[in-house]
């Protein structure tokens, strides 16, 4: 392996012995090359590879789709190993996997499109450039030995072998504290299929593999065999070798009648250091090197060798001080307070671009794009191309990132900002750091910005879920994109319990062909989701959810409600299970039964009235084409707009709607309408139906927006449905609809509202609450609520839909004053909602009727009280004007 650096400097080995300058340097030709200098204790390195293209002859799959490319699959298998699962102190971190696109780097070739880009941890050197000192050599190969094996117990504990364990995979700290190092390109390359080049050095590969045995992770022990046998010898094994005598080499160690090690010292006269070694070195590296597999020790059993006894104890009495300097020093602020994923993270906003770096270092070569294009194509499809260019071939150079520029905009940041104190949410988001009113899309782009959120959310998602109401108050500010998946669930009340693992994925259901149907066709614009690994995972998740919830049926666009959580938890199915489970109840409560009918149509109703509510002209227009939302809106609300909206638009759309309750889903729907009135005004049925075939671009923000607005502004009881799960008690709506009710609301066009959500207007917005009581003039004067206005409903003529026909002074200004919520109280219902259509159709926005009428309110033969629940009773008597009326003789 061979390390790029742009500034070299050429130091003495005796420097390099002594451990002066062992942290940030590299070895090449002998000599060793210090880093480029940093703050951090650690480097993070960039490598690059191609993937391997498709035969001509393989366009289509079994099922008639185009194949998936393989940098997509070697992209969706690379999730794993940014999982937290594979976090351990002998493992370097991945941090990134990146897929090339063409026309990312200007004067790249179309094959961009093929290249993987690695992004990792870099602790230490590379053992095949370290020097071991003569002193305590064997103590050493015994701790680097453990600390290996380690690491490998650890990768096949989480199912993966590493198949590419040789000296340059194996980084040494200044005390001999080891990683490892590119450990997952046998799993993201599907075990090298995805590739054309070998994986791993042939020097270092058990014979089985030579011979083809796969997944083997008794292989890795041979691997770590032949590097402690190289390492005691003080030698590399037939250095001199071509690579074809090599393998000739490995697999005649099959036939040898001594321990594999002696043969090997004999070989190379080195048999006097294999006599004088420590017996149980020497042991240790027999067992490792035993030819057959099935009496080759695993990791786990060889680490438990007693040989490492010493090892072990010396383990467990180091301070964790002492192992957070291993790395080459104590921890700056920026890592004691900040993950290595979220300091990348930063990095990128603060401008980096790994594929410049990339570029810049010589890795990504601009040619011409016309010397890729074949000479000729014949008619079955197969191309005579010139020489495929030198910047395609494997190379092994990694490069490193500068961590310069985002520690230098970090040293302003006061050490005490990295550990908020949260005295008061309001007087926090009010601070200078979060006071801004720049857009959220370049609020995302904030380096300092996201820095102050990342810190602040590590510390409330630690503590939760004590912290839950915390959380919900910053969120409702903004969420940061790299812990939306997490913020997500806590929001939602999730808490692992286990209960994924234990559901049967497996057994075949009749869902399973409308699932293997659906997942193909689920947000495919999308890297990750197109993976093997994403449909595979997708399918885990739909089929969990199913066996989970056997009283439902799978609907199409189940897999459009899954594909947010799995992409925002891909490495953390159970979190994404049950977020979905969690969320479907509270906004598609009943959706998914086998009959649904009287679900859907209940919330088409209400949505339909909402419009009237908010949108009159817009509503009438819609009416009077009988253009009803079951043409159009029916897949909006089943799958929450994800099957609408590509994913970065769905995911600033449920920041808000996970705040909100089930009603919150109307008001997005109504914010869309909005965006279309102009268009939708102008169009008669049929062209509102192509419209809708085709959405056109959605601004997002301003949906967010306006849906925020209108949520805050419509009282609750409007929003009302009976097939809704609804969080509060009854009293918050005091809408118990009987089902003679229910019939007459759905064939309503005006909603109703509550007598509480009535008080509640009165006693918080009054200024903003007309009441038009339409009693006859002597009712009205007999008893009626204060500031209420009497249009006596017999003096309306319905068919002048006109202000000025009710012959009410003033009330065409009163009523027109936005925003007003114009409340009609009757002692008929139908009056009532007649009257609204008169009012709506007179352009007046946000009306409303009172539920049940004015004998909601007042009944003779019991005085002057609210019939309501006795808390609200209570409350009328303290409030003015709720519950205080204008009596008359």
């Amino acid at each position: 392996m061979k390390v790029t650096n742009s500034s070299t400097e050429r130091r003495t080995a005796s420097e390099y012995q002594s451990g002066s300058i062992f942290r940030g340097c590299s070895v090449e030709s002998g000599a060793v090359v210090p880093m480029a200098p940093s703050k951090l204790n650690y480097r993070v390195s960039v490598l690059t590879f191609f993937a391997k293209a498709h035969p001509n002859d393989e366009c289509c799959g079994t099922n008639g789709l185009p194949l998936t490319p393989n940098s997509i699959g070697i992209f969706g298998r690379a999730q794993l190993l940014k999982s937290d699962a594979l976090r351990h102190e002998h493992l370097c971190t991945y941090l990134d996997a990146i897929r090339g696109k063409h026309g990312k780097v200007p004067g790249t070739h179309w094959y961009m499109r093929k290249r993987t880009i690695i992004v990792q941890e870099y602790v230490g050197c590379p053992l095949a450039e370290t020097f071991i000192g003569e002193n305590n050599k064997q103590e050493t190969l015994l701790r680097i030995g453990y600390q290996v094996l380690a690491a490998l117990v650890h990768l096949n504990r989480c199912g993966l072998v590493c198949r590419n364990l040789d000296p340059t995979s194996v980084l040494v700290s200044r005390d001999f504290g080891v990683k490892l190092y590119n450990y997952g390109l046998y799993h993201m390359t599907g075990g090298g299929r995805y590739v054309s080049f070998p994986i791993g050095n042939v020097r270092y590969q058990a014979p089985e593999v030579l011979l083809g045995s796969r997944a083997n992770a008794k292989s890795d022990v041979w691997s770590l065999g032949i590097v402690l046998a190289e390492l005691a010898l003080g030698c590399t094994l037939w250095e001199s070798l071509k690579l074809s005598q090599i393998v000739r080499k490995v697999l005649s160690l099959v036939n040898t009648q001594h321990a594999v090690f002696e043969k090997l010292a004999r070989e190379h006269n080195r048999l006097e250091v294999y006599e004088a070694m420590d017996a149980g070195l020497r042991r240790i590296i027999e067992e490792c090197l035993t030819i057959s597999p099935r009496r080759r020790p695993l990791a786990k059993e060889a680490l438990e060798d007693p040989v490492f006894d010493f090892v072990r104890l010396s383990s467990s009495s180091s301070s964790p001080a002492a192992a957070s300097d291993a790395i080459g020093g104590g921890q700056t602020l920026v890592e004691k307070h900040l993950s290595l994923s979220q300091i990348y993270y930063l990095w990128q906003l603060a401008g980096g671009d790994v594929q410049q770096e990339l570029k810049k270092e010589g890795l990504i070569k601009s040619e011409a794009p016309i010397l890729s294009l074949p000479n000729l194509v014949m008619l079955n499809g197969r191309s005579i191309s010139p020489p495929k260019s030198q910047s395609v071939l494997h190379d092994h150079r990694i490069i490193f990132l500068n961590f310069g520029t985002l520690l230098e905009r970090l040293s302003g940041i006061p050490e005490e900002d990295y550990l908020p104190l949260i005295y008061s949410t309001d007087a926090y988001l009010e601070s200078a750091n979060f006071k801004t009113v720049l857009p959220l899309v370049i609020r995302e782009r904030d380096m300092l910005y996201q820095f102050h959120r990342l810190v602040l959310l590590n510390t409330l998602l630690h503590g939760y879920p004590y912290t839950h109401d915390l959380l919900r108050s910053f969120a409702a500010k903004d969420i940061p994109p790299l812990c939306r998946g997490q913020v997500w669930a806590c929001l939602l009340g999730v808490v692992p319990n286990g209960a994924y693992e234990r559901l049967d994925k497996c057994s075949p259901t009749h869902t399973d062909r409308q699932i293997e149907v659906d997942i193909p066709r689920c947000h495919q614009y999308n890297e990750l989701l197109s993976a093997p690994e994403g449909h595979a995972k997708l399918k885990r998740l739909l089929k969990a959810w199913v066996a989970a919830h056997p009283q439902y049926v799978y609907w199409q666009g189940l897999d459009s409600l899954t594909a947010p959580f799995l992409y925002l938890n891909f490495n953390d199915e159970e979190r994404a299970f049950l977020s979905l489970y969690r969320f479907i109840p509270k906004y598609l409560h009943l959706f998914f039964l086998k009959d649904n009918s009287a679900i859907i149509k209940e919330y088409l109703v209400k949505f339909f009235q909402l419009i009237f509510f908010h949108e009159p002209a817009l509503a009438n227009h819609l009416h009077g084409i009988s253009f009803i939302p079951e043409l159009y809106a029916i897949p909006w609300f089943l799958t929450m707009f994800s099957h609408v909206f590509p994913l970065h638009k769905i995911f600033h759309l449920w920041d808000k709607l996970i705040l909100g309750d089930n009603s919150y889903p109307l008001f997005i729907g109504i914010a869309i309408l909005r965006q279309l009135k102009g268009t939708l005004l102008k169009s008669g049925f049929n062209e509102c139906i192509l419209l809708f075939s085709d959405l056109p671009d959605i601004v997002i923000e301003s949906c967010v927006n306006d849906s925020e607005t209108m949520y805050q502004f419509t009282p609750k009881s409007i929003t009302y449905r009976k097939f809704a799960l609804h969080e509060e008690g009854p009293e918050e709506f005091d809408l118990n609809y009987t089902e003679e009710d229910l019939r007459e609301v759905q064939a309503e066009l005006h909603p109703r509202i509550s007598v509480y959500d009535l008080i509640r207007l009165l006693r918080d917005r009054p200024a903003s609450t007309a009441i038009l009581d339409i009693r006859s003039s002597p009712d009205y004067r007999k008893v009626a609520i204060e500031n209420s206005i009497n249009v006596p409903f017999a003096s309306v003529s319905l068919k002048e839909p006109r202000l000025e026909a009710l012959n009410v002074p003033r009330l065409e200004a009163y009523l027109r004053r936005h925003p007003l919520i114009t409340v009609i109280v009757s002692v008929s219902h139908e009056s009532a909602m007649l009257f609204a259509k008169f009012l709506v159709d007179s352009g007046v926005p946000y009306v409303a009727v009172l539920h049940r009428g004015f004998e909601a309110i007042y009944r003779p033969d019991d005085k002057l009280i609210l019939q309501t629940f006795d808390y609200i009773n209570t409350l009328a008597k303290h409030l003015t004007p709720i519950g205080s009326f204008a009596a008359s003789e």
